[in-house]
C-alpha cells in the first residue's frame, strides 16, 4: 500500500481538482494535512466521500514542509510502503506523472523520485531570485556529486520517497526537503529524477511578490544546510531564513534539524 500526503493552507478553491486526481491513481490512502486553515478546505475533503481521504487537522499552522512530516508519520503508521508529497495547489494534470513517481519507488528503484521542472522550461539567466534559487539547487547537486540531477530537489513539484528513506533520516528533515534530500545521498540512498513535469504544468497558484521572494530565501536557505551536511559540516543557513522561523517543529515534538 502506498500513500499520498497533502499539504493544504487555505486551498479549498484548488484541493478539490487534486484530490480528484490523486483518488484516480492506485493509492491506498491519502492524507491532506490541513495546516491551520481558515477557510473551506476542510468542508471541501469532507465531501470527497471517500474511505481512502483521511484528513489530519492542525488548527495552529505547521509552516513550511512541515506538514509533509506529520503526514509522513501518519503514512508509516498506516503501513504504507511509498509515500508521494503533492501540495494541494497543484492543480495540473499530472495523474500519470504522479503514478511514474511512485512507482519507481514501489520497484525498488528509487528511495527519493524527483521531478524535474525544468524540463522545457528556460533556465534563469538574469540576476534576479528566480537565478539564486536556480543556482543554489544546481550547487547542492553537484556539492552531492549528483550533476545528473540537474536542479531537481524535492521542494519543487511532487516527489516520492520510500519507506525505508523515511525510517532511515531524522525525521525534521522532511519538513526541509533539500537536507533531506543530502542527507539520502550522504546515506546511500538511491535517489533519481523521477518524471520530467515542466513548471508551467504543475498548475500552481499564483502567489505576491512578497511570498514569491520569501519562499525564494527559504529554499535558498535550505539548499545551503543541504550543501553543509554534503560537505559534511553542520547545517547553516548563511542568513537566508526566508519562511524557516516560521516551522514549528515543536508542535510535532521535533527539534529544528539546525539543532
Amino acid at each position: 500500500m502506498w500513500a499520498v500526503v497533502l499539504p493544504a493552507r487555505n486551498e479549498a478553491g484548488r484541493i478539490g481538482s487534486v484530490l480528484r486526481q490523486v483518488l484516480a491513481t492506485q493509492a491506498g490512502l491519502i492524507i491532506p494535512v490541513l495546516n491551520g486553515c481558515q477557510d473551506m478546505t476542510a468542508e471541501v475533503v469532507r465531501r470527497t466521500g471517500d474511505a481512502r481521504v483521511r484528513p489530519i487537522h492542525f488548527k495552529e499552522a505547521l509552516g513550511f514542509d512541515v506538514p509533509r512530516i506529520a503526514g509522513a508519520r501518519a503514512a508509516l503508521e498506516a503501513g504504507a510502503g511509498a509515500v508521494l508529497f503533492v501540495d494541494a495547489d497543484l492543480a495540473g494534470k499530472l495523474q500519470s506523472r504522479l503514478q511514474i513517481l511512485v512507482e519507481r519507488v514501489r520497484r525498488g528503484a528509487s528511495d527519493l523520485a524527483l521531478s524535474d521542472c525544468y524540463a522545457g522550461t528556460p533556465i534563469p539567466f538574469r540576476q534576479s531570485a528566480a537565478r539564486s534559487v536556480y543556482a543554489a539547487r544546481v550547487r547542492l547537486n553537484e556539492a552531492l556529486d549528483r550533476r545528473d540531477l540537474g536542479a531537481a530537489i524535492p521542494s519543487h513539484g511532487p516527489c516520492a520517497v520510500s519507506r525505508r528513506l523515511l525510517e532511515s533520516l531524522p525525521q525534521a528533515s522532511v519538513g526541509v526537503p533539500p537536507l533531506m534530500q543530502a542527507q539520502a545521498v550522504r546515506a546511500g540512498l538511491r535517489v533519481e529524477v523521477g518524471a520530467c513535469i515542466p513548471h508551467k504544468e504543475l498548475g500552481s497558484a499564483g502567489r505576491e511578490r512578497e511570498h514569491r521572494l520569501k519562499v525564494a530565501e527559504t529554499i535558498i536557505g535550505d539548499c545551503l544546510m543541504g550543501i553543509c551536511v554534503a560537505e559534511g559540516r553542520a547545517p547553516d543557513r548563511e542568513g537566508h531564513t526566508g519562511y524557516h522561523t516560521e516551522r514549528r517543529f515543536d508542535i510535532l515534538g521535533l527539534e529544528p534539524p539546525e539543532v
